[in-house]
């Protein structure tokens, strides 16, 4: 049996694993509220009322670290 046939078996007999990951993300979301005034409906949002319009994109993600089980 030849040797490229003899790894092909083996990569076919190896199992993949699954691994899990802790993850940093960043996204920038719009959020909504309704106000009288912009500075009324700054300090609303930044005492979190209000409710997010769109879910937003992440724009940032870093990986932290593998978890290997």
């Amino acid at each position: 049996m030849s040797s490229r046939m003899m790894s092909a078996r083996s990569a076919a007999k190896t199992k993949s694993r699954l691994f899990h990951a802790r993850m940093l993300v960043t996204r920038v979301e719009e959020w909504c509220v309704e106000a009288e005034t912009a500075e009324q409906a700054r300090a609303l949002l930044s005492a979190g009322a209000g409710h997010r319009c769109t879910p937003g994109d992440s724009v940032q993600v870093e990986f932290e670290r593998l978890l290997d089980a």
